[in-house]
């Protein structure tokens, strides 16, 4: 397959085009290498990825020297005739749309970035999946859009009407703007939500990355609602395992949607999944985790909840795991071993 995989400089992208490429995808990534973070870690990982950053131009193309399969692009999503171009040239089989501005604490102070992105930008993916006649697309959703949700786990048949950020609010409107491409254009659309994805060439603004980079430099972290909060910490090779079988199995209509209705699928070739890990972690135990690996003790400052945040994330993944044979089998301990023997090792590299 030709597949466009978007935010190929970021974490989840990054990991994704590599697996594709390696198993023989023609692949175009795209990222509009934001400075939301520090660029140096992107252009790292595109640098892992066999893209120089010298080579690196906005809008040409930059063949990899690490996979003769894979060229990326510099281009913003609202960019919308170039990304049209795009589309013309490419001719894709299916497209992966991983590029958003992310972050929710972010979003409080610049809200403008996530209707850029996230609405404009996915409605111009949308577009050119019409227009170019892809039939075949797989976005990233967030555990974020659950919201107010209590009941746990989160199941993708929950009502998602009461996010509580704006970040949260962008991603359960490109779930509709989705489903409404799907219906009145038969694009074959699967929704991804993702919960608390930690690893290797993760985000520094991840409270994961925080936590140990702070332990190391013997620096205090910041833990909120006094710790009182779990998360479903899921290991990006779990992740990435995932969205390859939804890529290979796009979505198609619900053939019982009259008489079983559900938030999560429709009449119209279209899916929604929970990718997550299915045990949630204390945040203090996470921590503890921490602390037992590097054998030291975290100074701790105790805040209050921060607006935007919720106090538990939890997967259910049932439909994914029976539908797509899918299951996580990466442990928390394991996985948080390697994102420390990877930051360890890139942190004095000066990454």
């Amino acid at each position: 397959m030709k597949i466009l995989v978007t935010g190929t400089a970021g974490f989840i992208g990054f990991h994704l085009a590599n697996r594709l490429a390696e198993r023989g995808d023609e692949v175009v990534g795209l990222d509009s290498i934001n400075d939301y973070y520090d660029v140096r870690l992107k252009y790292a990982r595109l640098k892992e990825a066999g893209i120089a950053e010298k080579d690196i131009t906005y809008g040409k193309y930059v063949k990899s020297s690490k996979y003769n399969n894979y060229q990326f692009v510099q281009l913003k999503l609202e960019d919308r005739e170039a990304l049209f171009d795009l589309f013309k040239e490419q001719q894709f089989d299916a497209v992966c749309n991983l590029a958003a501005q992310a972050g929710v604490r972010y979003s409080l102070e610049n809200p403008y970035a996530y209707i850029d992105s996230n609405i404009v930008g996915f409605l111009n993916i949308l577009e050119g999946c019409r227009q170019y006649h892809v039939d075949n697309l797989c976005f990233a959703s967030s555990s974020s859009v659950y919201g107010l949700n209590t009941k746990v786990p989160f199941s993708t048949k929950d009502n998602v009407d009461h996010p509580v950020s704006l970040y949260a609010a962008t991603k359960k409107a490109d779930e509709v703007m989705a489903h409404t491409y799907s219906h009145l254009y038969g694009i074959r659309a699967t929704g991804l939500r993702f919960f608390t994805v930690y690893g290797p060439w993760g985000r520094p603004d991840m409270a994961y990355y925080k936590f140990v980079k702070a332990a190391l430099e013997d620096k205090p972290i910041e833990v909120y609602n006094n710790g009182k909060m779990q998360r479903d910490f899921t290991y990006i090779d779990d992740i990435i395992e995932g969205v390859i079988r939804v890529i290979d199995n796009p979505a198609e209509p619900s053939i019982d949607f009259a008489t079983n209705p559900s938030p999560d699928r429709s009449s119209a070739p279209y899916r929604i999944y929970n990718i997550g890990n299915n045990h949630p972690v204390q945040l203090l135990d996470f921590i503890a985790i921490i602390e037992t690996i590097l054998n030291k003790k975290i100074e701790k400052h105790f805040l209050p909840m921060q607006k935007g945040d919720v106090i538990a994330t939890y997967a259910d993944i049932e439909d994914i795991e029976s539908e797509m044979d899918f299951r996580p089998s990466i442990k928390i301990k394991i996985g948080i071993q390697r994102f420390i023997r990877w930051y360890t090792y890139y942190s004095k590299n000066n990454i």
